[in-house]
């Protein structure tokens, strides 16, 4: 709950609580370039005239006749939901002064990759990937490529010779012009891909752009690997049940940066990586993303995005900044990590509290402790520093078997905690018909012992040291010793530390605890 209040506050909604365990565990994001490394606005930089003839610059130059712009313009006017591209043509030119009669239309999708009109008497115009309307080789497209490999955005204006609606369309592609985009490059992308790198997170960006353009953007912010950037044309046919040794799946291991890619490659994709054993992140703000989203361990969505997208998504960025991610998979790691430190420290009280409870009762003793005594050893062992635990940084991937760890230094502690408690206590206990003072002086023998190995276990989960964590230790013992040491709160807590021998023979034993505890643990961290 703590989290996502947290996340609450870095415009992060998150829609499903069982997210923060799975940011803890990712080790894979899929992100889209548009909208993600770069910002979702895209401005007109120019219409380049091509020749009808060759598919090569237009004789007069690059400057796109009247007659051009006004196609576009009719294209814009169609179009009753523009996506990006097009609403930055539209804003970059005039507007239609008189529509055109539009007969026909085909919307932009993800698989075609482009989208269309047929005009009644001024034909068939389509605007899309020069790599896809244009036949690999030709001048159109070998010039598209020159510009995009740059980083800067390519579409490509050419008449159709079938109607839009066709089901061959669009036939035949008489090139017109390459219309140039500009997309600006987040300013706090390259410190965000730099963040997950340092975290030894991988970052996979999957785009419909193409791939020399998305290898540019990549390269220049330096994503390891984006230079190399495939296009998923190229890619071998995803296998209906995805394996982790399929040709698929090693191609998507291997590349980091793909273009081109179909929302059923998408998909495909997440499948490969979590096939590969990988806790994947995937982010994305169109209808296209869907299924991704879905199959993906935690699906992103940006709050501008679809609204399709933002219901299928356990966490929505509402400031639709790529940037709040590393934020958003810190606190998921703070969150688990945490947890894990504070069970260890409950984990030991559970384990030491039965195995002393069934030691007495097996030996037929008075229980060691008074009541008051279980709470002085919760509130400085436990209570106090789980809190603080709890809500503390902690940027360590979570890693599946917490059960396992938390078992396997929790119960031996615990045992540790138990055997020299009830050692302690066998030793100094006086017998069922003792005074009450005698009782006593044992009882606070018995607890100075318990506390100094509980102490050790909190030294030992507090690990590796930052300053405030030793201030919080070096707090807990002081709070402690004066407890012990005040007349006032030896009264309250029914605590009798005169006897010397039993103190002594408490704290001696309490001292061996703490570093068997200690042994115990650097056994385990060379076992992992």
């Amino acid at each position: 709950a703590v989290g996502v209040i947290r996340l609450g506050q870095r415009q992060c909604l998150v829609q499903e609580l069982p997210a923060i365990e799975g940011l803890a565990r990712v080790d894979v994001v899929c992100a889209d370039k548009t909208g993600t490394l770069t910002e979702n606005g895209m401005r007109l930089a120019e219409v380049r005239a091509l020749d009808p003839a060759t598919g090569g610059p237009a004789a007069q130059g690059s400057t796109a006749p009247a007659e051009l712009t006004e196609i576009l313009a009719q294209l814009a006017a169609t179009e009753p939901n523009p996506n990006a591209s097009l609403a930055a043509i539209a804003d970059g030119i005039p507007a239609a002064q008189q529509r055109w009669e539009e007969t026909e239309h085909a919307p932009f999708t993800s698989a075609r990759k482009w989208s269309g009109s047929t005009f009644a008497g001024q034909g068939s115009w389509v605007l899309g990937a020069p790599d896809v309307l244009a036949p690999e080789g030709s001048p159109a497209r070998s010039a598209a490529e020159a510009i995009g490999a740059t980083g800067l955005r390519v579409l490509l204006l050419a008449e159709a010779s079938l109607p839009v609606t066709d089901g061959a369309a669009p036939g035949q592609v008489t090139p017109a012009a390459l219309v140039v985009l500009e997309q600006r490059v987040r300013p706090d992308a390259a410190d965000t891909l730099a963040y997950f790198a340092e975290q030894q997170v991988q970052v996979k960006v999957i785009s419909g752009d193409n791939a020399r353009s998305v290898g540019a953007v990549t390269s220049a912010l330096g994503l390891v690997g984006g230079a190399d950037a495939l296009d998923a044309r190229h890619l071998p046919t995803a296998a209906e049940q995805i394996g982790a040794d399929d040709d698929f799946t090693a191609a998507v291991s291997r590349h980091t940066v793909f273009g081109r890619v179909t929302p059923d490659q998408k998909q495909a994709m997440v499948l490969a990586l979590k096939s590969r054993g990988h806790t994947v992140a995937m982010t994305g703000d169109g209808v296209n993303d869907v299924l991704a989203l879905k199959k993906a361990d935690i699906g992103v969505a940006m709050g501008s995005g679809s609204p399709a997208t933002r219901a299928v998504a356990q966490i929505v960025l509402l400031d639709n900044r790529f940037a709040t991610l590393p934020y958003v998979v810190a606190e998921g790691r703070r969150v688990i990590g945490n947890i894990e430190r504070v069970a260890n420290l409950f984990l030991t009280k559970t384990v030491y509290s039965v195995l002393l409870a069934l030691l007495v009762g097996i030996a037929q003793l008075p229980f060691p402790l008074q009541p008051i005594h279980v709470t002085i050893t919760g509130w400085f062992t436990i209570g106090v520093p789980a809190f603080l635990l709890s809500l503390a940084p902690n940027h360590e991937r979570a890693q599946p078997g917490f059960a396992r760890r938390v078992i396997t230094l929790a119960l031996p502690s615990g045992v540790v905690v138990a055997a020299a408690t009830f050692l302690t206590y066998w030793l100094v206990q006086p017998g069922t018909d003792a005074p009450e003072a005698l009782t006593n002086q044992a009882a606070t023998a018995s607890l100075a012992c318990i506390i100094v190995v509980a102490s050790w276990v909190l030294a030992v989960v507090a690990r590796p040291y930052e300053w405030w964590k030793v201030i919080l230790i070096v707090a807990s013992a002081a709070a402690y010793v004066a407890i012990f040491s005040i007349p006032l709160t030896r009264s309250i807590f029914i605590l009798d530390p005169s006897n010397g021998a039993m103190m002594r023979t408490g704290l001696t034993i309490g001292l061996a605890g703490g570093l068997a505890v200690e042994a115990l643990w650097w056994l385990q961290r060379r076992r992992r």
